[in-house]
């Protein structure tokens, strides 16, 4: 048997302070209280963490719309039928809103029977259309459903009508993806309400949800992830990370399944290299693995498995294609009686299923074998373990990956996986680190936030905590201010989404990590700069270098302020205010932070550490060698960028920059600046 090889990625230690599961006296917890606040808006975006309670938030605006803004109808969209009991009954009433959460059962389609594609989806599009001419308000579907209907009966057909779209990240700007085309013939047309929840900060990963236009319309509730954890009443710590293996992973998988745990185990697509490509069997190899099988129960189809200690484990199989077996164990994972019973269910294996919506709160233990290409897909599946429960102290998220092979000829292609695990790590620290509010330096204090025992000071290194967000104020020397209202949301609100689109970015990160003659600056101004312009082509220049500035230096300076930190192991710096004073310490071991400093740093520095680790040094020297050998000449629009950054460097310095410098990015802005003069001289000499 071999043995997987942990690489340590993440690890966050919340506060405890009860914050996010309060209830006001409306009923409402924190996030649900934020959006209650904005119920009067016709288009609402809700951005936050699975587990924080957006379905019941839903519940209270709809309820709003429908007594008290002249919306006639609320149709709720999910995208699987097993997420349609989020959207269940609940006695609203009971503790403090004015109205209670009630669906007739033969509006709840998510219960009909049948599976949703059109040739026998035509009964619950006419239940649709039953539902619009009925007197009931509330209707649950599935997303196909709701298209089929559409398609069938027009958008006029819901006018008046609240369309609220749960795990909206499904939905993609791409005209292929009907829904994202549906949605917005709704937008021009303006006349239903539109809320749509995302439990994932990467809406659509590398595609936008919506065009820049529709996106404007909404207004945007944003809970993090760290307001969300850090409030919770028991969980304490959140640990992600990543095994290698060799060989079959059923060979390692009991190395890092414990059954003492709680656990959701996720197989490897069919279609992956970690698959076997026989899913029945690699569930019934793991299952055999726990113990001895001693049948099914009868009522609750989980398998009844009997360990070497003599404990009985159940075992829910969602991987089994017989579809009425099935069903039984969905129904009995999702039966409300028994989902506060922390022993109602041990593992949950699953291949497709029981990753958006699967509210299981018990979840200790979120174990994915193979990667996951979406970063959508793995915020969701590590929201499984994130719910708060009595006992339940720590959560974790396990990817079990089959190492790269150095007897491989292309080694860099056979470390893709590698690369796209230290990708999401990263992604991970930027959505589980407080926000950022960057300003330039000495504007002075913002109020809400406490500035330590010395308090602020002009000139000094000021770091500013609000204590009810957790939201750090930093001030930065050198930094551009967004000047629109554009800019300034995206640096409020969806610099997490910029710098998904970086570390997704294969060159960037080949580069980053294994080409000693990359320039940091090439990585924080040239590639992020491309990034920045490419998706927001309508803001003017001085806007797209403050959302450059604004989404690097809140990468850079979470990978430091964890650095200094402690980093993971460290249980000494792991407390719930580590990230902070890693902050702190940082922006004082600096003689000044600057925005030149910032772009200074190669955001992968720390990634580079943990492959060492991890990787024999001959492989990665293979992969070193390998990559310096990629290396191509500059292209004339890489080019462009670098003159323009070599005029800023002249105008500071009063010179051009020396294509003979030791410094590597001041050689790269002057091979920059030749290529462009090269390519001006050929093009006048026609």
């Amino acid at each position: 048997m071999t043995t997987a090889k942990p690489i340590p990625a993440v690890a966050f230690t919340a506060g405890r302070t009860g914050a996010s599961t309060k209830a006001n006296e409306l009923g409402m917890r924190a996030m649900q209280e934020r959006a209650y606040d904005r119920r009067g808006e016709q288009y609402l975006l809700i951005k936050s963490p699975p587990a924080s309670g957006k379905s019941r938030a839903l519940m209270f605006i709809a309820l709003d719309k429908l007594h008290n803004q002249g919306v006639h109808k609320a149709i709720i969209v999910v995208p699987e039928r097993s997420i349609g009991g989020s959207f269940a009954d609940e006695p609203l009433a009971t503790y403090g809103f004015y109205w209670d959460w009630t669906v007739q059962p033969q509006w709840n389609l998510c219960n009909a029977p049948g599976i949703d594609e059109p040739r026998v989806a035509k009964s619950k599009v006419k239940a649709v259309g039953e539902f619009l001419a009925s007197a009931d308000p509330i209707l649950v579907c599935t997303h196909a459903t709701f298209r089929f209907a559409v398609d069938e009966l027009g958008v006029e057909a819901f006018d008046n009508c609240l369309i609220a779209v749960d795990e909206f990240h499904h939905v993609s700007a791409n005209p292929d993806n009907r829904l994202g085309a549906q949605l917005a013939q709704f937008i021009s047309r303006d006349k239903a309400h539109i809320v749509a929840m995302t439990g994932s900060y990467f809406r659509g990963d590398a595609e936008a949800v919506l065009s820049p236009g529709d996106e404007a319309r909404f207004v945007t509730v944003t809970y993090t992830y760290h307001e969300q954890l850090n409030g919770y009443d028991h969980l304490k710590t959140l640990d992600i990370s990543y095994f290698f293996y060799s060989g079959s992973y059923l060979d390692s998988i009991m190395k890092v399944l414990d059954a003492d745990l709680k656990t959701i185990v996720h197989i490897p697509n069919v279609n992956s290299r970690e698959s076997t490509a026989d899913k029945i069997k690699e569930a019934n190899e793991i299952m055999s693995a726990l113990g001895d099988w001693e049948g099914e129960d009868p009522v609750t189809g989980f398998h009844l498995i009997r360990r070497a200690d003599g404990r009985l484990l159940k075992v829910a199989d969602l991987v089994d294609d017989d579809s009425a077996r099935r069903d039984r164990v969905i129904s009995a994972l999702k039966n409300p009686m028994h989902r506060a019973d922390r022993d109602h269910v041990d593992i949950v294996i699953a291949l497709g299923m029981a990753k958006e919506g699967f509210d299981w709160i018990w979840c200790e233990h979120a174990l994915t074998v193979g990667y996951r290409s979406s970063l959508t897909e793995i915020i969701q599946i590590i929201g499984r373990a994130t719910r708060d429960a009595p006992g339940k102290a720590v959560a974790r998220f396990t990817n079990l990956i089959a190492e790269p092979d150095a007897s491989q000829e292309l080694v860099v292609d056979a470390l893709n996986d590698t690369l796209k695990a230290i990708a999401a790590s990263l992604l991970m620290e930027q959505v589980l680190a407080p926000r950022f509010d960057f300003t330039p330096k000495d504007l002075g204090p913002k109020e809400g936030f406490d500035y330590g025992p010395d308090g602020y000071h002009e000139g000094g290194a000021n770091v500013g905590v609000n204590e009810a967000t957790g939201q750090i104020h930093m001030e930065i020397k050198g930094l551009v201010a967004p000047k629109s209202l554009e800019a300034k949301r995206i640096c409020q609100e969806d610099l997490n989404e910029i710098i998904t689109a970086f570390v997704q970015d294969k060159t960037i990160v080949e580069r980053g990590i294994f080409d000693d003659e990359t320039a940091p600056q090439e990585l924080t101004q040239l590639r992020m700069g491309k990034i920045v312009r490419d998706r927001f082509p309508e803001l003017s220049d001085e806007d797209q270098e403050a959302v450059r500035q604004h989404a690097i230096a809140a990468l850079n300076l979470t990978q430091k302020a964890n650095a200094v930190a402690g980093g993971v192991g460290n249980d000494e710096l792991r407390g719930s205010t580590a990230f902070v004073d890693g902050v702190r310490k940082f922006a004082l071991s600096v003689r000044e932070l600057d925005i030149d400093l910032i772009d200074g740093i190669n955001p992968f520095e720390a990634a580079y550490a943990v492959l060492a680790k991890s990787m024999n040094e001959q492989m990665l020297k293979q992969v070193e060698v390998a990559i310096a050998g990629k290396r191509a000449g500059i292209p004339l629009e890489e080019a462009r960028d670098l003159a323009l950054r070599a005029r800023k460097f002249k105008q500071e310095r009063g010179r051009l920059p020396d294509i003979k410098s030791q410094d590597a990015w001041e050689q790269r802005m002057a091979e920059g600046v030749a290529v462009l003069a090269r390519h001006v001289a050929q093009s006048a000499n026609g």
